[in-house]
């Protein structure tokens, strides 16, 4: 007992240094490495994505118990989500809110009636930087009267059947959830609404990224950089 109470005192400032990380990666902010490429180009498989826990509820550490709201998610936010559906951690736009209607006509997106606008379909500074992280397809910037410009990637050419979804009705407290590479993405268009309940925190930065496709190459021009 002696050697453990010395112990304790000889190391508390260590010991208070570990206390401190468990609740801060438990309830303040918590990173992610991202396997596969649903978000692309937004965001590539190799990148380890900086999460907001604090965004929306306050949890207690390590659980999925939200002892109270601290704000509501935005449309366009990027979000991750523990899918009960999907047995999974997803991260994933947030396109639908509570009451909206959603449909998508070869991969065009409907909100409201609204037809989502597709510009820049030939500026290449939307793809990713480098050509090892490309792929074939359309990027453009999608956009909406309340969704902020961001860009997406489609394969028009290869027949997936969720590049339509037949219009539906959000139900209250529930969200719909899309990847940025449409045709590669398993999503609310797949699994269905995410429950308010599932949704764990704002995904606003990239802290890191290994490059998967090279070696994991860090690619240090994506080092914390803002997630749009």
């Amino acid at each position: 007992m002696t050697k453990i109470i010395s112990f304790l005192k000889n190391n508390k400032g260590f010991l208070f240094f570990i206390a401190f990380l468990f609740v801060f990666r438990g309830a303040i902010a918590d990173w992610h490495p991202v396997p596969t490429g649903s978000m692309k180009p937004t965001i590539l498989e190799g990148d380890v994505v900086w999460e907001n826990k604090l965004a929306y509820d306050l949890q207690v550490p390590f659980t999925d118990i939200s002892l109270m709201r601290t704000g509501e998610p935005k449309r366009g936010d990027i979000i991750v989500f523990t899918s009960e559906k999907a047995q999974k951690r997803m991260i994933k736009r947030l396109i639908g809110l509570p009451g909206d209607t959603i449909e998508v006509k070869h991969n065009r997106l409907f909100i409201n009636g609204e037809a989502a606008k597709y510009t820049n379909l030939k500026d290449k500074t939307l793809e990713p930087e480098r050509d090892v992280d490309k792929e074939e397809g359309v990027y453009a910037l999608e956009s909406l009267s309340d969704l902020k410009p961001h860009v997406i990637q489609v394969k028009p050419f290869i027949g997936n059947p969720l590049q339509n979804f037949d219009m539906i009705t959000i139900p209250e407290d529930n969200y719909f959830f899309m990847g940025d590479n449409r045709d590669n993405s398993a999503d609310s268009r797949y699994y269905g609404f995410i429950p308010r309940s599932e949704i764990r925190g704002h995904a606003t930065h990239i802290l890191l990224s290994l490059n998967k496709n090279d070696s994991y190459k860090p690619r240090f021009e994506r080092f914390w950089e803002m997630l749009k």
